[in-house]
């Protein structure tokens, strides 16, 4: 039987929805209802390849449904399909010209299908996604907190930065609840907070975010997270090599672990020591040493075994 290739473009309110080879296309609504709809649509093709963009959430219950179902599907990164239609010279944009561009990807791409992340995984990664966004806020309000001239907005903003730290206080206690209750997720905790520079928004968000740790390659988990240098050449040309793509979150806060270690740290601050020594920037040596650090934990999740200085 020919395998079919299902892109589908995700919206707050609708699914657009276009099949290969046969072209077909269709929408249904986001909701229960068209999800549903959705499913019993695929049921005489179940070998179908489906894949949509992650959109910040609203794919995330047609992917639980459809994976649950027991159909291959992936979410990927939006920037991939936008690189791809770019590529194929596809400049156009519309809902039903998205799903056709996914559609596409999936035809020639097929993407590697990930087991779905079960439902105490995803609340933890919900939880992760949710102290980000709570620092970020509060970050901008002290901002506009130290700019504020008039008496009420300043009062106005100390109410909020306030609010703002108590639900960070309380997520974070979710966090460590989280954690704590699951026997694995604490093995896995105790292991990577062992390393020195690691904390345990370091740990959370590699438990909750990186769920491969530990069982891929030093090149594939670097890859994978955006640590990875990427070739710049064109015949004699050698460009700069650059990192790029991957989880951008967790390379931020990869790269905040490894300014601890590059202090604190024994093996990396030497091995960042000598990058500086040798004439590297320092901005290359804290990439090459969070580099290093996520190998460290990558191998260390692999073996079972907690940090070993020597």
């Amino acid at each position: 039987m020919e395998r079919v290739f299902v892109g589908i473009d995700v919206a707050k309110e609708q699914l657009d929805v276009h099949v290969r080879p046969s072209g077909e296309i269709f929408t249904v609504a986001n909701t229960d209802a068209g999800i549903r709809e959705l499913v019993a649509r695929f049921k005489s093709v179940p070998e179908a390849l489906i894949v949509m963009e992650a959109t910040g959430g609203y794919e995330m219950p047609t992917v639980g449904t459809l994976a649950s179902a027991g159909y291959a599907v992936v979410a990927v990164n939006p920037r991939q399909i936008r690189d791809f239609a770019r590529a194929a010279g596809r400049l156009a944009k519309t809902d039903a010209i998205d799903a056709a561009v996914i559609a596409r990807f999936a035809e020639v791409m097929q993407p590697p299908v990930r087991p779905l992340d079960d439902e105490h995984t995803q609340a933890l990664s919900e939880l992760v996604a949710r102290r980000r966004q709570l620092l970020d806020m509060l970050a901008a309000e002290r901002n506009r907190q130290s700019q504020a001239r008039g008496r009420r907005g300043q009062r106005d903003l100390a109410a909020h930065v306030r609010w703002l730290s108590r639900a960070l206080a309380e997520v974070d206690r979710d966090l460590n609840t989280t954690i704590r209750s699951s026997p694995v997720w604490r093995e896995r905790e105790n292991l990577l907070t062992s390393v020195p520079g690691v904390g345990d928004v370091t740990a959370h968000t590699l438990i909750a975010d990186v769920p491969e740790l530990g069982l891929l390659t030093r090149r594939q988990i670097a890859a994978l997270i955006g640590l990875a240098p990427i070739n710049h050449d064109s015949g004699t040309l050698r460009g700069r090599r650059m990192i790029g793509g991957g989880r951008a979150n967790v390379r931020h806060v990869m790269f905040m672990a490894a300014l601890v270690a590059s202090r604190y740290n024994p093996v990396i601050a030497a091995f960042y020591g000598r990058l500086v020594a040798a004439g590297r920037p320092k901005k290359v040596a804290l990439i090459a040493a969070a580099r290093k650090l996520l190998t460290i934990l990558n191998a260390m999740l692999r073996d079972g075994r907690a940090w070993q200085p020597a």
